[in-house]
């Protein structure tokens, strides 16, 4: 078995992340704190040696590759997508929960979107292809399409992502103890200083 290591790079600030609102297919680009911080990641990953770069088609998502130092490589692929919200594409959850209390993204119908299932599929199909690298990959792209990834590489049901936070900007390793595929680091926020 070769033993690799998932580099999750989410992408840096936007205003819909800065705001709550769900921003699946919006193409919404980095604010000025998104670019410090995709610089931030870059610093924190240089020297690292990455087989395989893979990033969201979105915008965000590739400006903080390319700010990190990682785009030249890079290959976009529709599995990292963010989650398809359908209807409540730009809306907060705060905003959903006055006419729905207990509504959640991870549970409730999707009209016009996608179900956890779905994205899980496309999750389980990145998995499949690092796994077939000798080395380690980066994979830059949205919250919830890498709360899943997560969940999926432990082996969990793709709704399991949501006991995964995730915050912009932020790093989280997938990768081994043995054969067993664990988490090695989540949520971990590059230093933003230099």
């Amino acid at each position: 078995m070769v033993m690799r290591r998932v580099w999750l790079v989410r992408h840096g600030e936007t205003e819909w992340s800065k705001s709550g609102q769900h921003t699946g297919r919006t193409d919404i680009a980095l604010t000025p704190r998104g670019e410090q911080q995709a610089k931030a990641l870059g610093r924190y990953l240089a020297g690292h040696k990455f087989v395989l770069v893979l990033t969201s088609p979105m915008g965000r998502a590739q400006e903080t590759c390319r700010l990190a130092g990682l785009g030249d490589g890079a290959e976009v692929t529709e599995d990292l997508h963010e989650w398809n919200y359908g209807i409540y594409e730009g809306i907060t959850t705060k905003a959903v929960r006055e006419k729905q209390p207990d509504w959640t993204i991870w549970t409730t119908p999707i009209p016009e979107g996608e179900t956890v299932e779905q994205v899980g599929v496309r999750a389980r199909r990145l998995i499949e292809r690092v796994e077939r690298v000798a080395g380690d990959v980066a994979l830059f792209a949205h919250g919830h399409i890498l709360r899943v990834l997560g969940a999926c590489w432990m082996g969990l049901a793709p709704i399991y992502g949501r006991n995964l936070g995730l915050h912009t900007a932020t790093i989280s390793v997938l990768g081994y103890e043995r054969e067993t595929r664990v988490i090695e680091v989540w949520n971990q926020p590059p230093p933003m200083d230099g």
